[in-house]
């Protein structure tokens, strides 16, 4: 996901900067309009010290222990309960968002299974999980008339196997993969049945070794560039690489699909940790984050969608109607939520996921 830098970089001693008009806002890899920063600081006089990471274990691992002289991260839903739980971060002061209304119903009813109340965050984009790829060197590959419309693509492992000579890549996320391979397999997606999580380790048993890399952090560039033949991940990420080799005219000719078996429909959001150094700030942040134009810069920039509903209508056509980015409804019938896991399973998906990054 989701590299932008204002500033030095974050100086975790916070004490420096704790009377200076500054935000220390971790976020992931290209997932905001570097302008709408450049805006904000513009209009308020606010530094945005801004940093990123490429997983949600990062996010979690920085700010856990409190002391990490953030301001704001961007967690996805289910690692924003757990922090909630574990009293990561502060209450929010509605009074200081004044552009709260813009947010739409529909996407406030999915955070509030990750944030009853909506008390500690504001959803910043949403998106899913699906497939890229690379049509001329899959066509090469597996024939013009194989389903590249399915998940089949990847975990079927006569097509990763002809796959890897070009290249797969894949999340390094088990969080959203387990659940997404046990939705392939017609099993419930939140299972934490044994035999279940047992049929997952096997589908990937198949194909693992075919994998050239697990991870989120350089796929954009990697498939843009031809680098790639396939990838799962982001939505908007991979909306992006196709983006990029359109505007590097290098006759990468890229498509993405949410699989027609389904995906999940994930949704980041934006919540201040209960130690930061500038709460004043960070409300003023994410004020500005809720104005209509803002939110469509964004959206515009990284190809994911926001929850804010008056931006719809000044989002391009190539943005708003696009069912990659705006699900339609059939597309969005084949979606399922992804709840958080107890502590046990997310020690057995842990361990069952390095097993499968090591091929074993």
């Amino acid at each position: 996901m989701r590299h932008v830098a204002f500033g030095l970089g974050l100086l975790l001693t916070t004490a420096a900067f704790a009377q200076e008009k500054v935000v220390n806002f971790l976020n992931w890899n290209d997932y905001i309009d570097p302008a709408v920063l450049e805006e904000f600081t513009k209009e308020t006089g606010i530094k945005v010290v801004y940093d990123v990471t490429d997983s949600n274990e990062s996010i979690e691992a920085k700010i856990i222990t409190g002391k990490s002289g953030y301001d704001l991260a961007v967690p996805t839903g289910m690692f924003l309960q757990r922090q909630i739980k574990a009293g990561v971060y502060r209450p929010l002061d509605k009074s200081k968002l004044t552009n709260y209304g813009n947010l739409w119903p529909v996407i406030m009813q999915r955070l509030e299974a990750f944030d009853p109340g909506a008390k500690y965050a504001i959803p910043y984009l949403y998106f899913t999980v699906g497939l890229a790829y690379n049509v001329d060197k899959v066509n090469a590959a597996l024939g013009e008339t194989a389903d590249t419309l399915s998940w089949d693509l990847l975990f079927k492992p006569e097509n990763a196997k002809k796959l890897a000579k070009c290249g797969i890549q894949v999340l390094d996320s088990p969080e959203e993969l387990i659940p997404t391979t046990l939705n392939y397999l017609k099993l419930d997606p939140n299972s934490s049945d044994q035999k279940d999580l047992d049929a997952v380790a096997k589908a990937w048993g198949g194909i693992s070794k075919s994998i050239k890399k697990f991870s989120g952090a350089d796929y954009i560039d990697a498939i843009a560039n031809g680098d790639l033949c396939v990838v799962a991940g982001y939505s908007g990420d991979l909306l992006q690489a196709k983006n990029r080799a359109i505007e590097a005219k290098n006759k990468v000719n890229i498509n993405f699909y949410i699989p027609k078996e389904g995906a999940a429909i994930l949704l980041d959001s934006v919540a201040i940790p209960k130690d930061a150094p500038h709460p004043e700030e960070a409300h003023a942040l994410l004020n500005f984050l809720l104005r209509p134009d803002v939110a469509a810069k964004i959206s515009t920039f990284v190809s994911y969608a926001n929850p804010n509903l008056p931006s719809q209508k000044l989002l391009p056509a190539e943005i708003i109607n696009n069912p990659a980015i705006y699900p339609d409804e059939a597309t969005v019938a084949r979606m399922f939520t992804i709840l958080p896991a107890d502590n046990k399973t997310r020690r057995t998906i842990t361990r069952m996921w390095t097993r499968i990054k090591s091929g074993r």
